[in-house]
């Protein structure tokens, strides 16, 4: 059965005029307008489409993509402003997306944008924003570990850092200290998990934090010196530009992957450069 808000896949029923006809199982048909058919669907066939509703309410499906599904997060621009109503948003698509008075957490102007989550009305049926975040972020402690990827968007900033949203889910703090060029609201970076904290929320990072990122590094190092036969001119005297020409690091990348490398007493360091420890084979 097609469901509202998601893309989906749906069998192609028969061609008219106005476009194809979908099933949409225990929705009926549903309409593909001829603007949005793409090349080679016919009848008996498959189409990838989103399903939403027009402006008479009538389930319709498209081609285009939003900027969010059901149950993600985007940051959209205010389009117009209606006081009885509330907010339309830009998502992408032909018909606006409408941000009701009641889901809104502060006055909006045309031209602002602002963070939310799409969602279907229970009391209607139709797809609506909402920009409450405090009620829509799950709150229960997240089954994430340390260094884990996760997807961020950058939803509004604090004294000591940027509130971020954690795989449309949960909600995650950066500090500033660790965002030296600074982020914009509704930016969507990826990052890495630092640690959980008791009540739910996620501190993180951009980079991999300690040896879950020198880790790689460190090999990276390795496999460039064993391809040398086991022994390189490079140390922590080396000019940057040479580094990165190597080994396509910056030198403090470098010089963390050889200091991990030495603690594993895998390389040894002098004056001269880096070379295989005796007892590991470089081959």
């Amino acid at each position: 059965m097609a469901q509202l808000g998601k893309r989906n896949f749906l069998p192609i029923v028969r061609f008219a005029p106005p476009g194809l006809y979908l099933d949409g199982g225990a929705h009926g048909e549903i309409l593909l307008p001829s603007r949005y058919i793409p090349a080679g669907a016919v009848p008996g066939g498959n189409v990838e489409v989103f399903v939403y509703r027009d402006s008479e309410d009538r389930l319709v499906a498209t081609t285009e993509t939003p900027c969010a599904v059901v149950g993600e997060f985007a940051c959209l621009a205010v389009v117009a402003v209606n006081p009885r109503v509330g907010v339309f948003l830009n998502w992408g698509l032909e018909k606006d997306l409408l941000l009701p008075i009641r889901e809104t957490a502060g006055p909006l102007e045309v031209g602002d944008r602002v963070v939310v989550q799409v969602m279907v009305d229970r009391k209607t049926d139709r797809l609506i924003a909402s920009a409450r975040l405090n009620r829509l972020l799950d709150l229960k402690p997240p089954h994430y570990h340390e260094g884990e990827s996760v997807k961020l968007l950058v939803a509004s900033r604090s004294p000591i850092g940027y509130n971020l949203i954690v795989n449309h889910a949960h909600r995650g703090l950066l500090y500033h200290t660790d965002v030296p060029n600074g982020l914009q609201i509704g930016q969507q970076v990826q990052g890495y998990v630092r640690s959980i904290r008791p009540d739910g929320k996620i501190d993180l990072a951009l980079g991999q934090a300690g040896h879950r990122r020198i880790g790689p590094l460190a090999e990276q190092v390795w496999q460039v010196l064993k391809a040398s036969g086991g022994a390189l001119p490079y140390n922590d005297d080396s000019s940057p530009e040479d580094i990165r020409e190597t080994f396509a690091m910056s030198k403090k990348a470098f010089k963390q992957a050889i200091g991990a490398l030495f603690k594993e007493r895998r390389i040894v360091i002098d004056e001269h450069g880096i070379t295989a420890a005796m007892d590991t084979p470089a081959n």
